[in-house]
């Protein structure tokens, strides 16, 4: 949907892009059915509302990334930009000519020759003939696939075919080039080829749209991002923090099923000690999902059936790899502590250096030297992403309390 109106700098302007599609609800494999269905007056379908109203714009030069979990309308609104489908209702602009890669084998005939399908697939792009003639060498060579563009495409592997198909896409010379999830096809020497490539267009400023589930990929690639959810656009700006707020979305699932394993927990007894509970707070709040650099408590509530001389309760943070992230103990605080009978609260302060992910907390209680009892996995916290997700792990202050 080509438009001259655009700003100079604006190379693809996508405005309130709404795309429904029917899914039917019944089989009716014959016309009495069909008939029978429509005297009934039902419709045999539902509507599926894919797209709801996405508009964004992409400059000239920007490496744009969309992502989105499965389902979410990513691949519907590439099609769409691609002039694959039509939408409903919005519009769609683009100031250049756009070449997709959007799914394999889209514009190729097994029947034909690579070289042929050169050809075919460079004209239904909008290429001449002569244009073709001036990008085969550059196609070819970036495939690796000299000695075999006489072949048939059907007796190619998949990862030939791969790298003709992408090929033909980046070196087509088109002004805006969309790409779906081509990181995630060939094998790697071929990926290796592609990260190459990606970081000369982003030196080079070349438009490009690229879908994908690596978050890494934006991170590295990208300049800007949008994150689509359910036909909308709810996040959109700087790659990193779009790449959060995805990745969290997974995160906070994750989270609501650890509130319930949390819930099962059983305590143990042993030794004259009772682990009474455990919980990570936030000014006095509990949370099972925290912000990274954000501190928090962890608090134990223990009960002494004995006096313990020379009481030592100690926790270890252990990270979804089973690394010790933190360790800490009341030994930190006080060589020769003796706990009385009863209960008390242990309260560990935590400055939180630890990096994006999960954990799970082990406790200990001993006296002296004597273990007296060790519980594994009392309790499950994650970590979310932010800006600093890369962090390098350092040793935390930690202070601890003892009521």
């Amino acid at each position: 949907m080509p438009n001259n109106t655009l700003p100079d700098n604006v190379a693809l302007r996508v405005t309130d892009v709404t795309k429904d599609f029917r899914l039917p609800t019944e089989r009716t494999s014959t016309l009495k059915s069909a008939l029978f269905s429509l005297v009934r007056g039902t419709t045999g379908y539902k509507m599926q509302h894919v797209l709801k109203g996405i508009s964004f714009e992409v400059n000239k030069g920007d490496f744009f990334g969309i992502v989105g979990k499965n389902g979410s309308g990513k691949s519907t609104l590439l099609k769409i930009i691609s002039q694959i489908y039509t939408p409903n209702s919005g519009s769609v602009q683009v100031n250049g000519k756009l070449v997709p890669f959007i799914e394999l084998g889209v514009g190729f005939n097994p029947e034909l020759t690579g070289r042929e399908n050169i050809y075919l697939n460079g004209a239904m792009l909008g290429f001449s003939h002569e244009e073709i003639d001036a990008m085969y060498d550059d196609i070819v060579s970036f495939a690796e696939l000299e000695d075999f563009m006489e072949q048939k495409l059907k007796n190619y592997s998949s990862g030939m075919q791969v790298r003709l198909a992408f090929s033909v896409a980046i070196k087509s010379k088109g002004d805006i080039l969309v790409l779906d999830e081509v990181l995630a096809v060939g094998d790697e020497a071929f990926q290796k080829k592609c990260q190459d490539y990606f970081f000369e267009a982003k030196r080079e400023k070349k438009t490009i749209i690229l879908v994908t589930h690596s978050m890494g990929d934006v991170r590295k690639y990208c300049n800007k991002a949008m994150l689509i959810q359910d036909g909308k656009i709810t996040k959109m700006g700087k790659p990193d923090e779009v790449a959060n707020a995805y990745s969290n979305m997974f995160l906070e699932k994750q989270q609501q099923a650890v509130v319930e394993d949390n819930k099962k927990v059983e305590l143990e007894t042993g030794n004259g000690i009772k682990f009474d509970s455990i919980n990570v707070t936030i000014d006095g709040k509990e949370q099972q999902l925290i912000d990274i650099n954000e501190d928090f408590v962890v608090t134990a509530n223990i009960e002494c059936e004995r006096d313990i001389k020379d009481g030592v309760f100690a926790i270890n943070l252990i990270d979804q790899e089973g690394r010790v992230s933190v360790a800490t103990s009341t030994k930190v605080k006080d060589e020769h502590m003796t706990f009385s009978k009863g209960r008390h609260q242990v309260r560990f302060e935590i400055e939180n250096v630890l990096p994006y992910g999960d954990y799970h907390i082990n406790i200990a209680a001993a006296s002296g030297y004597e273990l007296l009892l060790k519980q594994e996995n009392v309790y499950k916290f994650g970590v979310k992403k932010d800006r600093f997700y890369n962090q390098v792990l350092t040793h935390p202050h930690v202070n601890i309390t003892v009521d």
